[in-house]
């Protein structure tokens, strides 16, 4: 995520939390393009640089502000739903005593 101008200790970013204690079901926020703050991150974190390389060179030489975000399907069926587990609208669910679909 990309570091919010404004205040240094947070980022640019949303997320909408269903009511009712279902949590987070859309999460979104901009994309960091600098690539030499990636560089300097990813040698902060200890990472090797080469496993990150693909996506360096996408910002290697230059790249335009840009965002993304994420849906959680099961958690807004849930929420929608008013299901009482998220585990009930996962089509192949990961249970104690079932570990193949």
């Amino acid at each position: 995520m990309k570091t919010n101008p404004a205040n240094p200790q947070t980022v640019l970013c949303a997320d909408l939390l269903a009511p009712e204690g279902y949590g987070e079901i859309i999460g979104g926020g901009q994309r960091e393009d600098d690539y030499e703050l990636l560089l300097e991150r990813v040698h902060a974190e200890g990472l090797a640089e080469a496993d990150y390389q693909w996506y360096l060179d996408l910002r290697k030489y230059g790249s335009v502000p840009h965002s993304g975000f994420g849906l959680g399907v099961e958690r807004t069926v849930a929420w929608i739903c008013k299901l009482p587990h998220v585990r009930e609208t996962v089509p192949f669910p990961r249970l104690l005593e079932k570990i193949y679909p």
